[in-house]
């Protein structure tokens, strides 16, 4: 299959801790201003930590280029210590976090460099914007600046929808689904984010730890500029009857978001998977029931359509809350076998549409005859079996690149299998794209017909799609039905 020009750097859920990051100059608060600006020369860094020499704490940061701006201007002195002349109170990470947590803090806050610390609160590294996800890349920095230069939802939903006709250039440019689809889950982050902090920032919700988690596509960081919302809140409550009152709190500013993110281009979810929907506005123990609802029964059909709930990712809050969810959820599913057959069940019910001698396979749509749909006939495929795999071995990932590359090992699938499942998807992935953005018809934008591609990408398809049958085979092998 052909590679597509890409610019992606690291994947939004790399962990920042596996970042190939210099080690930065680090200082004693009462080091002189003089001998950290020869160090950064010598050391040909542009930027210093000030750490404190007992706890390892960071106190700030000092860069290269603004020091020497105050040094000429006449502002400090170079006998002076470092900490009067610092940036203080910067944001910290752990450095276990992800690229795309870093990439959203670091362009919702216009900071350029992010303090990575340990669990202890120690100091690790120092991470700059440029080296995360290029989304100043081509020109992507003004559309980023004019989101957060918006003042109110009207504002906003006029800056979203330069995302989408930027991405359509970007993809005519050549840019692969690999690039392409973080980068529109990313900006899609940014905009979800500043819908919530402005309707957050006129109402009065209640001063307790709280969440907003994302589902589906884009809890996967795999959306497309065709998406609905799907959404919840999750927050800490002390007792059943609290939660009550923390809901009655929170539904009508989750509404509000809901109501906003609409009118920036995301349709509310028919199915009603939303945070203003009080049955996803729950507690962190309410979450805990309604998943052990789930894994506990072995119907196919009742899980259905909880599946998207299974790829929750934090977005805005407290995201230890969507930690240690995760962290139970995956304790509780690895032993339960019966659960995953069920779940296997589900992603066997259809399959993909090659016949005889692999010739495509219609699903007999009257108004789109002759058609695949890519996204139930073709990208499902991997999305459900690269869950399966990641709930039953315990890989916390939500993107099903990475949930494939994670349970490899365990899978004892070989690194060529996996590199052609992982190719085979960002293919179907890139046909998906070219229909979402080509401007035809809402209802045909997972379709393609075959015969109107080219022979090449017609192959590509085809060859895809017997790499998503070989997935299916694997799915029945390691979970058959009872």
């Amino acid at each position: 299959m052909p590679a597509y020009a890409t610019d992606a750097p690291p994947g939004l859920h790399t962990l920042l801790a596996d970042l190939p990051l210099p080690a930065p100059l680090a200082v004693a608060p009462l080091d002189s201003l003089g001998r950290v600006l020869l160090a950064l020369q010598a050391s040909a860094g542009d930027a210093a930590v000030v750490v404190d020499p007992e706890s390892r704490a960071p106190l700030g940061v000092l860069t290269l280029r603004e020091t020497v701006a105050a040094v000429v201007e006449g502002a400090v002195g170079l006998e002076e210590p470092v900490v009067g002349a610092m940036t203080g109170g910067m944001p910290c990470l752990p450095a276990d976090a992800t690229v795309q947590q870093a990439t959203v803090l670091m362009v919702r806050r216009g900071l350029r460099h992010l303090l990575l610390v340990a669990a202890d609160g120690s100091f690790v590294n120092l991470v700059s914007r440029g080296e995360l996800y290029g989304l100043r890349a081509a020109g992507s920095e003004r559309v980023v600046q004019g989101l957060l230069a918006t003042r109110d939802i009207a504002e906003l939903a006029a800056a979203a929808g330069e995302v989408r006709a930027f991405a359509a250039r970007r993809l005519a440019e050549g840019v692969g689904p690999e690039a392409l689809c973080p980068w529109i889950s990313a900006l899609n982050d940014i905009v979800t984010v500043h819908a919530i902090d402005l309707v957050e920032g006129a109402t009065d919700l209640p001063v307790i730890p709280w969440c907003w988690l994302v589902f589906g596509s884009e809890g996967r960081l795999e959306q497309t500029p065709t998406t609905d919302q799907d959404n919840g809140i999750i927050f800490e409550a002390d007792s059943a009857a609290h939660a009550a009152e923390l809901r009655r709190a929170f539904v009508p500013f989750a509404q509000a978001v809901n109501r906003a993110l609409d009118a920036c281009g995301f349709p509310l979810c028919q199915g009603g998977i939303m945070a203003g929907n009080p049955a996803w506005c729950l507690s962190l123990e309410e979450w805990r029931r309604t998943f052990a609802g789930w894994i506990g029964t072995t119907a196919p059909k009742a899980l259905l359509n909880a599946t998207i709930f299974f790829d929750f990712r934090p977005l805005y809050g407290r995201e230890d809350l969507a930690a240690a969810l995760r962290q139970w959820l995956l304790g509780r599913i690895g032993r339960n076998s019966a659960f995953l057959r069920a779940m296997a069940a589900n992603a066997l019910e259809s399959s993909p549409p090659l016949g005889l001698w692999n010739r495509f396979r219609y699903d007999g749509n009257r108004e789109h005859p002759r058609t695949l749909d890519l996204k139930m006939q073709g990208s499902r495929f991997f999305v459900d079996a690269a869950r399966i795999f990641a709930l039953a071995h315990g890989i916390p990932h939500t993107n099903t690149v990475e949930r494939l590359r994670g349970a490899r090992l365990a899978l004892g699938m070989p690194v060529e299998e996996t590199a052609a499942a992982v190719e085979a998807f960002y293919q179907i992935q890139r046909l998906r794209l070219a229909g979402h953005l080509s401007g035809g018809r809402p209802g045909a934008a997972n379709r393609v017909n075959p015969a109107g591609l080219h022979d090449l990408d017609r192959h590509i398809l085809r060859e895809a799609l017997r790499h998503a049958r070989r997935l299916q085979q694997r799915v029945s092998l390691d979970f058959p039905p009872p």
